[in-house]
């Protein structure tokens, strides 16, 4: 009996722990964090609304407004000028995630900064790689529902409005349906980020899986690269060899049969080694077009 009765209240106390601690893992409540951290959220929800009022284009895209979104996560986590311009350095780099939803990386950004603010031997490497592993399924999901599915509801039900009584409540309609959400998912979000990333790097360190993370965070992000280079570098040999009394030889065919997109993953690969020995990223994007239109003009492609 005393076996049971030592046994029972081990579980009866052992249970709320454990739901407390499920709680804490999908709590989107900034009640238990401390008016610091309720600051910078805050923060970086308001920063994250002009995310691309300032686009980098195909180089940088929103790199310039992740900037300005973190920035009270860097003013507070790195006083020291010299490791918040590295911080500043590191998040330079391309970044597009659908507004909405990309308050998530935000906040869980900003949590692996404040890790790597306390912790001297972090590995820098696995915020860049956890971000960019973020961008692609985050960018689908935020699109379908915020593009595809709400946006388009709102439009409906406003030209509906307009359509029947000719009022401007239309317009507002349409404004309220699809921001109102917007909004209520951007600070969620934030929230949900940063208190996933408190909750779990520690642990995910201490059991030795953040490097596991980190490796196939990088290989999902270069397997984006690769759909990315597949879907938007184009190239077609319109050179056709001719063959006597038979159909003339097509270039692309045979390049084609060599290996499928080889020309724009060459081109790729040596955009790529010129970024690394630090060519200028506009003189690149400039030597494209030229090699582009004297292609064209040369009956190439």
């Amino acid at each position: 009996m005393m076996d049971e009765k030592k046994n029972g209240a081990i579980t009866d106390q052992a249970s709320p722990v454990t739901e407390n601690a499920a709680a804490e893992k999908v709590s989107i409540s900034t009640k238990d964090l401390s008016k610091e951290d309720r600051k910078m959220l805050k923060g970086i929800f308001l920063h994250s609304f002009n995310i691309f009022a300032m686009y980098g284009g195909g180089a940088k895209a929103g790199a310039s407004g992740f900037l300005w979104a973190l920035a009270p996560a860097f003013e507070r986590f790195y006083p020291d000028h010299e490791r918040r311009t590295d911080a500043l350095i590191r998040h330079s780099s391309w970044y597009n995630i659908t507004s909405n939803v990309g308050t998530f990386c935000m906040g869980l950004v900003a949590a692996m900064e404040r890790e790597n603010s306390q912790h001297e031997d972090f590995d820098t490497q696995s915020i860049d790689a956890i971000k960019a592993s973020l961008m692609g399924p985050m960018s689908g999901i935020g699109d379908a529902i915020f593009w595809g599915v709400l946006r388009v509801i709102a439009a409906a039900v406003g030209m509906a409005l307009c359509a029947q009584t000719g009022t401007i409540l239309g317009p507002l309609v349409f404004l309220i349906v699809y921001n109102v959400p917007s909004i209520l998912c951007r600070w969620c979000l934030t929230v949900l980020g940063y208190r996933v990333g408190s909750n779990f790097i520690t642990r995910l360190e201490e059991g030795g899986l953040m490097d596991l993370i980190t490796k196939l965070a990088g290989i999902l992000g270069l397997i984006m690269i690769g759909a990315m280079t597949a879907s938007f570098v184009k190239f077609g040999c319109i050179i056709a060899i001719p063959a006597g009394q038979g159909d003339p030889v097509m270039v692309q065919t045979y390049l084609d049969t060599i290996f499928k997109g080889l020309v724009p993953i060459l081109y790729t690969l040596g955009c790529v080694s010129l970024l690394r020995k630090n060519m200028n990223v506009t003189w690149l994007i400039v030597g494209t077009m030229v090699i582009g239109l004297l292609l064209g003009l040369l009956g190439v492609c």
